[in-house]
């Protein structure tokens, strides 16, 4: 699971965009008390529901947690490129 952060933050960037990509990571699993893994598994399954409604631009998604006090706090950075207009049905 690391090797697909590590190639997904090295798409396109120079080694000093990496390096303050990589400790961003680092501080928010850090600070919220989970694992790279956990936050790049919670990113992928954020995409992959939001991208049956929306095109996004994957290379560009940024999903944090912060904690303060008894709470945490998800933020989501997920650029939309368009909205789909054929919509799933939905099954129940």
């Amino acid at each position: 699971m690391l090797e697909i952060i590590m190639r997904w933050l090295r798409r396109g960037q120079g080694s000093k965009e990496i390096a303050t990509e990589r400790l961003r990571l680092v501080l928010v699993h850090d600070r919220a008390g989970v694992s790279p893994s956990f936050l790049e598994a919670l990113k992928e399954d954020l995409l992959q529901v939001i991208s049956r409604y929306m095109e996004v631009d994957s290379t560009a998604v940024e999903v944090s947690l912060t904690r303060e006090k008894n709470s945490v706090a998800l933020m989501a950075s997920i650029p939309v490129l368009r909205l789909k207009t054929d919509l799933p049905q939905h099954v129940s």
